[in-house]
């Protein structure tokens, strides 16, 4: 009984902890093919922060924004073009999930937001199979 208890008082603790994104404090996560769908319909500012060699080599996903997040002005970048937009959410998305968290945190903490992580990458991560095996559309990209 007590591990039962134990058990509920994590997961209620992870319940509790669960990002949202009703403000720019917090962030939440989309899946590829919600965030395109979301892109398309200019309910979010979808910003690829891969690299440009990245981008050369698989291309953009449609309806994304490449912004290099190793930019020193990254940050101030996506303040701006989100700003442009009228405010819209910030969905990152990058190879495989891991930078896109990094960067999601680094917004959060500059007060940009609300920020949406896109987990699963372009490539696939643990969190599923990714843009390019869901077979969504991309833009070449050419510098």
């Amino acid at each position: 009984m007590m591990i039962g208890l134990a058990g509920a008082g994590v997961l209620g603790a992870g319940y509790t902890l669960a990002p949202t994104r009703s403000s720019a404090a917090e962030s939440t996560f989309l899946d590829p093919v919600e965030a395109h769908k979301q892109a398309l319909s200019g309910d979010i500012l979808l910003i690829d922060i891969r690299r440009p060699d990245e981008w050369k080599r698989t291309g953009v996903g449609q309806g994304a924004i490449p912004i290099d997040m190793r930019r020193p002005d990254f940050i101030q970048v996506v303040s701006a073009a989100q700003t442009e937009r009228g405010g819209l959410p910030v969905a990152l998305i990058c190879a495989r999930g891991v930078r896109s968290r990094r960067m999601t945190f680094a917004l959060v903490q500059a007060n940009v937001g609300p920020i949406i992580d896109i987990p699963e990458g372009m490539l696939g991560s643990r969190a599923g199979p990714g843009w390019l095996q869901r077979k969504l559309p991309v833009t070449a990209w050419n510098g």
